[in-house]
């Protein structure tokens, strides 16, 4: 998985990195690289699977509503 990024014509070094930074990003190399920072258990790693699935299946099963809006301070008319 190899990320190139060519320079484009006026652009600074800053904007390049900004856009390689992006892209892994995009790609889940930074997520990638924070997990692998740290050896993991493998028996950590299925718990924290399965807290993230039940927490996923309780999200699906009871949705929260959505929030009452409230009134606007404004009073309701503008002069």
């Amino acid at each position: 998985m190899a990320i190139r990024i060519k320079s484009r014509q006026g652009e600074s070094v800053n904007q390049m990195l900004r856009r390689f930074k992006k892209l892994c990003e995009k790609e889940g190399l930074t997520k990638d690289v924070k997990r692998k920072q740290y050896f993991e258990k493998p028996s950590e790693r299925r718990r924290r699977a399965a807290r993230k699935s039940a927490a996923r299946v309780a999200r699906m099963n009871d949705p929260q509503p959505p929030p009452p809006k409230t009134p606007s301070r404004s009073g309701g008319t503008r002069r």
